[in-house]
């Protein structure tokens, strides 16, 4: 059984599935094809339901939970820690509400939550995630709204921090901040799901218990960063919660919807 998997061009990612991509560990009889494509695109096409299994920002899945069912593992979770708000000389709370922020989708956790720090009242304005440094270093914004490895390297292109909304978010809930998720088809079914479900967490579990040689896997996805910071990054994302939510990691999911503002119930449920 053909099974697609979309995920983002990132190390943190790629890592979750070295094991799978290297034949370390059983397919479980499924064919795997990896597709990867930014967040915002994968967003996107999880709204249309094009993939079987997909990363996307866990705000978007109010939008496609009818399509899809959560994974209990796979989760870009962090605590203290998370997308930053920068820009070239240090903004306040109340003079980002006044800014120009770029942000990197309006689908994104990242943006979700910097409007429940700042309030829904935002000038922003949408960019591919890995041009927003470069437009707020050269002054075509005030602000930029920073994500995947950017939130480690913002530093050294002579910009400052403003905000991280990790740091706000556990201040706020006392949890850890979960940004991306994985989903599956419902319609695979109740036979299908569990088992694929436990193949993908495999994978999770020999990356974790292979770090040399998923990371080697990984850095290939670093988008040119060395691999002390591509060590670093994977480190902050692939973590005991990617293994499995667990129950803290659950309390932060439902929190982080249950804070937002959607048309229809939100039904939080999980592969088995």
């Amino acid at each position: 059984m053909l099974i697609r998997i979309g995920h983002s061009p990132d190390p943190d990612d790629a890592f979750m599935f070295w094991a799978l991509v290297e034949g370390a560990v059983d397919d479980g009889g499924f064919e795997f094809e990896f597709i990867t494509e930014d967040i915002q695109t994968l967003n996107e096409w999880a709204l249309e339901g094009r993939l079987d299994v997909t990363a996307i920002s866990l705000a978007t899945y109010p939008l496609v939970q009818d399509r899809y069912m959560l994974l209990p593992h796979g989760a870009s979770m962090g605590s203290g820690y998370g997308p930053v708000v920068v820009a070239r000389e240090p903004i306040s709370l109340a003079g980002l509400r006044e800014a120009e922020i770029l942000i990197p989708g309006r689908n994104t956790t990242a943006f979700l939550v910097l409007r429940m720090a700042l309030g829904d009242d935002l000038r922003c304005r949408e960019l591919p995630f890995d041009e927003i440094i470069d437009a707020v270093k050269d002054g075509r914004a005030d602000a930029g709204l920073v994500i995947h490895e950017g939130q480690l390297t913002y530093a050294s292109s002579g910009l400052k921090k403003c905000l991280d909304l990790g740091e706000w978010w556990l201040l706020e809930t006392g949890l850890p901040l979960p940004l991306g998720v994985n989903v599956a088809r419902r319609e695979l079914g109740p036979e299908v799901l569990p088992r694929l479900s436990g193949v993908l967490r495999s994978s999770i579990e020999a990356g974790l218990e292979n770090r040399m040689e998923a990371m080697a896997f990984a850095l290939q996805f670093g988008r040119g960063i060395d691999v002390n910071l591509a060590d670093r990054f994977v480190g902050m994302y692939v973590n005991d919660l990617t293994r499995d939510f667990g129950d803290e990691g659950r309390q932060a999911v439902e929190e982080v919807l249950r804070r937002g503002a959607w048309d229809a119930p939100v039904r939080v449920e999980f592969v088995s």
